[in-house]
Formats: C-alpha cells, structure tokens, sequence
C-alpha cells in the first residue's frame, strides 16, 4: 500500500493558523473529521492528547507526528499540515516545528496499513525529503514528492550480520506505546548511525503490526551488546547476562550514535533477569518449550496466590472458621479477607494459569481462549489439571487456526484478530473442555481420595519428595511444580502435601542464614549480611534468598539445602501437620493443621541440618 492512499488532497493544510500546540491538533483533528476519517472526533483528539501526555510526538528536526490508534477512526488515515513560521511544539530539540503528519490508525486497522504508516516515519529522516516537502506548493506536489521517496527506498535490505565489523555485533529492539511513528524513526536512526560508524547491526521492532525482524536466541549470545529503546514492554529475560543499554524510545531517535557508541566502548550494563523469559528458539514441541510456557502460566498466577494466601492467612487470626456466618466465631472481616483472597484471587488462579500459558504458546490470539478454559476447569471441578491442560489445548489450538487461516484474502486480515481469532478460538477450546470437565474432575476426585487414604509411609515419602525439589532450583520449574502440586491439593482437600511444601521452601534461606551466624568464618563480610536478609526472606517463605549462595558454591550449597528441605518436609508429614494457607511462611503456620510447635520444629531441624552441613563442608575464607 502506497502512503498517497491513505494522504488524501482532503486532509492537507500546507498553510496553517495555529500558533501553539493544541491549536495545530485541533487544526489537523479538524481536517480529519470534514474529510470524514472519524467516528467520533472528540474522543479522536483525547487520544491524540493522551499519546502527547506520554511523551511528545514532536520528536525535532522541524517534525511533529502525533498520532493514536483508537476505534474513533473510521479509515485509516494521515493528515499533512505546514506551517512556514513554525509552531512551538514541545520538540524535543527545542525548536519549533514546521511539517506534521497527524496519523489516524483505526483499532482493527491491519498490518498493510500500519507497515505503511510507519514507513512514512522513516521517511521523514531525511533531510532532503523534508526540505522539499517545506518547498513545493501545491497539494499535488506534497504527494508527487511522497510517491517519488517511495521509488527511491524501495525495500531496503538487512545488514549482514555475519559480516567481521570490527567484531562487534550490535543489536537492538525499538518500541513506543501506539507502535505506530516512533518505534520505526528509532530504528531507522539507529540503523543509519551504525552504518556510518561501520557497525553491523539488527533492530527488532516491537509496532503495531506484532514484532518484526525478532532477534534469534542464537544472535542474542553471539551478541556484544543490546540497545533496548522502548517505552513499552518488551520481552527482557531473553538478555540476561548480556550486555543491555536501556532508554526511551526517543532517546533511540535523538541520540543514536551516543547509544552505539557507548556499546562499542563496552559501557553497557550487565542486564541480570530471572532467566524464566528467555526464549528458547524451537521449542514449541519439546521439553523446553513446555517448561517455558507452563513457567508463565505459574508465574503470572503467582500474584494471586501470594495476595490471596496472605489474606486467607490473615483470616483465620479471628478464628479458623471465622469466615463462616454459621460458625459461632464469626467476623465480618474475616468474611471480607476471605471472600477477596479465597473467593475472587483463588477463584482466578486456575483461569489466569492456563490464560497464560496459552499466551506464551500461541501469544495474545491465545490468551481469551486460555482464560475460558481455564474458568470452565476451575468451575466444573477439574482443578489445576483441568487448567493445565486448557492452556496448551487453548494455545496450540489458537495455533492451528492461525496456519488455517493464512490463506484469507488481505482484504479480511484487519477483522482475523478481532473476530475470526476469538471466535473459533475460544469455540474449539471450550466445546473440547465441555466433554472433558467429567473426566477430569472425576480423575481430580480419585487423586483426592488416593493422597487422603495413603499410610503414614507413604505421606512421609511424598513430603521428603516434595520438600526436595524446593530446594533444587530454589523458585525454578521444580520448586514451581512442587508448589503447583501442593496448591492443587489444598483445592482438592488434602491440606498435607502444602504444609510440606512450604516447610521446604523456607529451609533454604533459614538454614543458610543460620550457617552465615554460627560459622561466620566461613563467610565473607558481604555473605554474612545477605544472611541476616535470609531470616526474613526464608520466615517469608521467599526460596530464592538462596540463590546468591548457591550460584557462588553450588557444589555445596545445593546439596545442603536440598537435604535440609527434604527433611523438613518428611518430618511435617510424620507429625501430621495440614496447611490451610497456600502462602505466608510463619504467619500462615500459626493456622497449621496439628501442631503449631511440630510444624515449627520441623521446619528448624530442616534448617539446622542444611547449616551444619554447609558449616562442615564450606573451607574459611581468606
């Protein structure tokens, strides 16, 4: 699609009134509107000022874009005003502007039409394409000077990577709010300035359209550094390790050879992220893949389980059954914590899990139907197993028809993701999940009964199993499926199997804090203080103030710690301790099943075990 199908002689002002700012948006809203490309012109123009709030689209060089992508546009469209004194316009060099394009991108307004507009952004880097749009006079010439830029670009090819440039390999990701302007003037300027300096370079960006040019798991560790100009999400863990600069989307604009050349001289910060996002590259079919989208759906419903865990906790300070209005302990605000943390933050666990996990399978075309799934699990009675198996089943479906769909006209491309997409998607999940909620939930009932008629051996042998793994990885996929399974059980009933997760879970710390007290030798000055933050973030049932430790001694740090949690876990089980709580460490204990005492003794012989055995194996330190 050419830039003159969507600039129209009807929605060009080469001489405008205005004198200030909001002056020339109303100008340009205005033109809009008489040319008849809005709905609804009021609303039109509050996104274009909502857009301004964020950051100016007056980004220098005499240019202005504001632009918003909103359903008050009925056609795509751009506007083109003029003015020849200039307009103080907020540029972030601080001069006035002269030429603004005024971009109208409607909210189903597909990838042809915004590859279009963005391609009008880079355009306008050009100083000579910007003199001659200052210089024609008519109308006619603004589009005949469009058209003739078109030729000219073409398609421009990608820089060869595998080319030697000075063995620097430079990559970067652009993206703004709308993804519409900035996010491809920001890669092009970065573009540009590394071909001046000799430099190889790949920019991914992150528009409207989806990702383009997406960076490959395989550049991202050949790479030397990684500019990161955006200000809109964009998937970080995939850079843990590496070099990273971090700025604004218009700091990728206005200051690119800074950027590139702070790079070269291997100034970039170190970007340290969870590792839980970095991006496998095909690995949607294996064992990758699937622990990468089931962390997602785990770690996005985490929220819920925390928030709502700590407010079931709190709860029962008025009495275990205080929430109840039959229960001679009664409370009203115990009533209102519990209706919160176990009626409406539980009651989104299992639907946000399989949300997600679809997401990470089939991105957002994948998420509604994921949700609806999820919800159909958590409501017929098939539990975190009904959930899990919706958010593949809603992601791998969103998949499929996506591959079925690919062959439509590009005439229906700009409807697909808002209605095709949701439609079929959620059918197919939700009319499988229909015939499978039976079976499911008659599957999750014998698990129930299976755990609540196991023996005392038995019980023991799964709480060391499930207090082990969460200490393996110390908030990683084991300790997250550990947790899951202990989740799912307090859903099911069974109250066991949680009380022995959390105990392991809180080991690790404590025991390692206890180890930095009593065999402070062994320590240096910097580990002994992060061990007085391991008290707190282990009575907080937080695994991960661990990680530091065993990172720096893995050889000894793991094994004591996975001991340590192991039995913990097999003696909560000996004294038949059950946890009502899904989260809050020591606060949640108080509420335990049993023995308060018990619980707590076991959780300290876990923890003592893990110091005595880092204390005797760890050699001083200098």
């Amino acid at each position: 699609m050419r830039i003159s199908e969507l600039l129209k002689r009807d929605t060009m002002l080469l001489d405008l009134k205005a004198t200030e700012k909001e002056a020339v948006i109303d100008e340009l809203v205005d033109k809009l509107d008489k040319a008849g490309r809005l709905n609804d012109r009021n609303a039109y123009k509050e996104a274009i000022l909502k857009r301004e709030e964020q950051s100016t689209t007056g980004i220098g060089e005499g240019i202005a874009i504001p632009h918003a992508k909103t359903a008050a546009v009925k056609t795509p469209a751009i506007a083109f005003g003029r003015s020849q004194k200039g307009v103080e316009y907020q540029a972030l060099d601080n001069q006035p502007s002269f030429l603004f394009f005024m971009i109208a991108a409607s909210e189903g307004a597909n990838n042809e039409h915004l590859e279009t507009l963005s391609r009008l952004s880079t355009f306008l880097m050009d100083e000579n394409f910007r003199r001659k749009l200052m210089e024609v006079r008519t109308e006619d010439d603004i589009l005949s000077a469009i058209d003739q830029k078109e030729l000219e670009e073409g398609e421009e090819p990608q820089p060869d990577l595998s080319a030697p440039n000075d063995g620097l390999r430079l990559l970067a990701v652009t993206g703004c709010p709308t993804g519409i302007a900035h996010t491809y003037m920001a890669a092009d300027a970065l573009k540009e300035h590394a071909k001046k300096l000799g430099v190889g370079i790949k920019v991914e960006t992150n528009g409207s359209g989806g990702i383009k040019n997406r960076l490959t798991a395989d550049e991202i560790e050949k790479a030397d550094a990684i500019i990161v100009a955006a200000d809109t999400k964009i998937e970080m863990d995939r850079f843990s390790g590496k070099p990273v600069i971090q700025v604004g989307v218009t700091d990728g604009i206005r200051r690119p050879q800074e950027l590139i050349n702070q790079a070269l001289e291997g100034k970039a910060p170190i970007y340290k992220g969870d590792g839980q996002g970095k991006r496998e590259e095909g690995s949607t079919g294996n064992r990758k893949g699937f622990y990468k989208h089931l962390m997602n759906g785990v770690s996005n419903m985490l929220p819920f389980v925390v928030g709502g865990g700590i407010l079931i906790a709190i709860s029962f300070i008025f009495g275990i059954e205080a929430f109840d209005p039959n229960s001679p302990d009664y409370h009203p605000f115990a009533e209102a914590l519990m209706t919160i943390g176990g009626g409406n933050a539980f009651g989104l666990m299992i639907p946000v899990l399989a949300g997600f996990i679809a997401m990470s399978i089939a991105d957002r075309p994948g998420f509604a139907a994921g949700m609806i799934g999820g919800f159909m699990a958590a409501t017929g009675g098939a539990g975190f197993l009904g959930g899990l198996i919706a958010g593949f089943l809603a992601g791998y479906l969103a998949l499929l028809v996506k591959q079925v769909l690919a062959g439509l006209p590009q005439t229906l491309e700009g409807i697909k993701t808002i209605l095709f997409y949701p439609v079929l998607n959620i059918f197919l999940t939700g009319i499988i999940m229909y015939y499978l909620i039976g079976p499911l939930s008659a599957l999750n009932t014998g698990m129930q009964n299976w755990l609540s008629g196991m023996g005392t051996a038995n019980m023991i042998l799964l709480g060391l199993i499930l207090g082990g793994m969460m200490a393996v990885d110390m908030g990683g996929p084991i300790n997250k499926a550990a947790f899951t399974f202990g989740i799912a059980m307090i859903d099911a009933g069974n109250l066991g199997p949680h009380a022995a997760v959390m105990a392991g879970g809180m080991v690790p710390p404590l025991g390692i804090a206890l180890a930095t007290t009593f065999f402070s030798r062994k320590f240096t000055k910097q580990e002994r203080e992060a061990g007085k933050t391991n008290y707190v973030l282990g009575l907080s049932f937080i695994t991960e103030g661990a990680i530091p430790f065993a990172a720096a001694d893995p050889g000894r740090v793991i094994p004591s710690i996975i001991v340590g949690s192991a039995v913990a876990g097999a003696l909560t089980a000996m004294f038949g301790i059950g946890l009502p709580a899904p989260h809050g460490g020591i606060f949640a204990a108080f509420f335990v099943e049993g023995s308060f005492l018990m619980y707590l003794l076991a959780i300290l012989i876990g923890a003592v075990i893990t110091a005595v055995m880092l204390g005797v194996w760890k050699k001083k330190t200098v």
